[in-house]
């Protein structure tokens, strides 16, 4: 029996346990990326493990989220970032060079590589043929040091995909249709793996959309082969050198195979609140829209702009509509310049932002009250626009922009003939926004630059022998980690201090659950299915941490906030039967005596609640290594313990 590319790759980078599915499996680590959001904490745990010099093939930090400059605290963690960066052997992307993805993309990434970053949608590499996986600001840190990085084994899903995308057509509709069969939870513990005839039709930066965006399936990641369009993506960055020719066996076999015809497909777009909340634009119907938003990780490539640029030609923006247009990097900006796309888009009543992150995390552009917007973004969660009743839906490029100039959501179709859309061969290259660390030698001579809003890294203690604490708080099902810490301009400039940004913990759900919790001194949260699932930002673990919280009860979890959560030391834990949920309100003392034992004596554990008289059932289905890192408080605890 033939292997998967999966396979194939986490094979040759096993360094712990076997590829049996749904067991842990540790892998060498190739490359890291952060981002300025999550990375201050990350390097922050780096520096608290000791290791002088990072120890993977390429580590890169990027500046992409908060890069709106309203108070000290944003300059202050990018020149935090910067220094740490320069001592310890770590490119330093700088505010402006573009948003991380796209660069790494572009810039660093390897056909046959694992890279791990601390933001959800690293999947992006998987665009070009890498094992890229979003994961914990923590992780992350172990893994620069030179740690392995644990997954669970995962199934891999073969998305076999034949025909050709229509005129008008794009990406993201591909995408899309993946998350309207499969959901926000149809990917958990699975790769999707795309293979099939159609995959010669897509570009890599198509390719990028489509692995970018699985990561609201929930999958661990998403990858397609590295082909001769692969190959000349990496020509046209100066960067063939890296390329390797990597594919699935024919005889390959998967755990599940979803068909799409690219013919078939139709505009689509995911309604509010929730990526997997698709129709097609026939469904819809001539909606009244107020703003567009185009760029993100998702849809921010030169190849995206030629095609707005092409609709934009010679029109002006509808007088009811504000269409801003972020450009993914600085390479894909000057290339605009270059080709006269940006003159197109200026002359159209375009709003040209700066090459970072931008509206998709919060930082700016928030829609008018109950305003409906377009983004060509992966995410539109409730509230995440930073208006809390905006409603936001998520499109492609050329559906967001015809839809621009009508006032009205438009199917792109309408367009008629669609020309050919070819990207250069040779893509303009200057790296100058990217900061070379100093020698090892020359280590000693840079100083760390930490500003007041710095603080240090929230203290975890060794799990007790029993957990004995309050439910401060019980939710329902898909509650994601905007709910638990929201992004916003207003509280990501406190990324780098705990104490400050717990105080907006929860407050998308509860305003009091802050005060709560720290009042009541040790808590317990109650959550439904797939709690935790969209963003990897560990800092709702850390927030919770900081609010005494000890456990999370659930009916399931989603895959990263349940390595954070471990990671930082709270117990996360299942339901055996999910109408247990229930029985438990808030304000109840629940009670599981002999925890450590309980764990350590197999997946059943008996919790009680004290308030109801009742006893119920949980798992606790953890590899040997978790349970150490929970008895130890965490990763950092139980690293440092290796260490010694």
């Amino acid at each position: 029996m033939g292997a998967t590319l999966t396979e194939k790759i986490l094979s040759a980078h096993l360094v712990e346990g076997e590829m049996i599915k749904g067991t842990e499996i540790g892998i060498k680590i190739d490359q890291t990326l952060t981002q300025d959001d999550t990375g201050t904490m990350a390097y922050l745990e780096f520096e608290a493990m000791g290791v002088p010099r990072v120890k993977t093939e390429r580590s890169v930090a990027y500046i992409d989220h908060n890069t709106l400059q309203n108070g000290f605290e944003n300059a202050d963690d990018h020149r935090f970032i910067g220094s740490i960066a320069k001592k310890h052997g770590i490119y330093f992307s700088r505010p402006g060079n573009g948003i991380c993805h796209q660069v790494h993309l572009e810039r660093f990434g390897v056909p046959g590589k694992t890279l791990i970053g601390s933001d959800s949608h690293t999947p992006t590499g998987g665009g070009i043929g890498m094992i890229a996986i979003g994961a914990g600001g923590m992780d992350v840190a172990v893994a620069m040091g030179g740690g392995t990085y644990y997954i669970t084994c995962p199934k891999v899903v073969k998305v076999e995909l034949t025909g050709k995308l229509s005129p008008w057509v794009g990406a993201k509709d591909v995408i899309l249709e993946v998350l309207k069969r499969l959901s926000v939870k149809g990917g958990v513990g699975k790769v999707i793996e795309y293979t099939g005839e159609g995959v010669k039709t897509l570009s890599v930066p198509e390719r990028a959309t489509i692995t970018n965006m699985g990561a609201e399936l929930g999958a661990t990641t998403s990858i397609f082969p590295s082909d001769e369009v692969t190959l000349e993506f990496l020509k046209a960055q100066g960067r063939e050198e890296v390329w390797t020719p990597l594919c699935a066996d024919d005889d390959a076999e998967y755990d599940e195979v979803v068909r799409i015809n690219l013919s078939e497909l139709v505009p689509l777009a995911a309604c509010p609140h929730s990526p997997d909340n698709v129709k097609s634009v026939d469904q819809i119907g001539p909606m009244k829209i107020d703003q567009v938003c185009i760029g993100s990780c998702t849809n921010s490539s030169l190849l995206d702009m030629m095609k707005v640029a092409h609709i934009l030609k010679g029109k002006t923006v509808h007088p009811d509509v504000s269409l801003a247009i972020a450009p993914g990097s600085k390479q894909v900006l000057t290339m605009m310049a270059e080709l006269g796309l940006l003159e197109i888009m200026i002359d159209a009543g375009a709003r040209i932002l700066e090459s970072a992150c931008g509206p998709c995390i919060g930082m700016g552009q928030s829609p008018n009250s109950a305003g409906i917007s377009l983004r060509t973004f992966n995410r539109n969660f409730e509230g995440r626009s930073g208006t809390k009743d905006g409603q936001i839906y998520l499109v492609s490029p050329e559906l967001a922009a015809v839809s621009a100039i009508r006032g009205v959501l438009t199917d792109p179709r309408t367009l008629g003939d669609m020309p050919e859309f070819k990207l250069p061969e040779k893509f303009k290259i200057n790296d100058n926004m990217i900061a070379l660390p100093v020698d090892e030698k020359d280590m000693d001579s840079v100083e760390i630059l930490r500003g007041p809003n710095i603080k240090p890294f929230p203290v975890s203690t060794p799990m007790p022998d029993k957990i004995e604490a309050g439910v401060s708080l019980k939710v329902g099902d898909n509650i994601t980690t905007d709910h638990i810490m929201p992004a916003g301009a207003k509280i990501l400039p406190l990324r780098s201090n705990i104490p400050k940004i717990s105080e907006y913990c929860f407050a998308v759900c509860d305003e009091k659950f802050h005060d709560r919790a720290l009042q009541m001194g040790k808590s317990v949260i109650i959550g439904g299915s797939n709690y935790g699932q969209g963003s990897s930002r560990e800092h709702a673990a850390l927030a919770p941490l900081y609010l005494g919280v000890k456990a999370v009860i659930t009916k399931s979890f989603a895959r990263i906030h349940m390595a954070n959560l471990i990671n930082a030391g709270i117990v996360p834990l299942v339901f055996k039967n999910e109408a247990d949920y229930d029985m438990i309100s808030e304000g109840d003392e629940i009670v599981i005596d002999n925890i450590k034992d309980q764990i350590k004596n197999g997946t059943k554990i008996i919790a009680k609640n004290k308030t109801k008289s009742v006893e119920f059932e949980l798992v606790g289905d953890f590899s040997d290594r978790q349970k150490n890192m929970l008895y130890a408080g965490g990763l950092l605890n139980y690293t440092k313990e290796q260490n010694s």
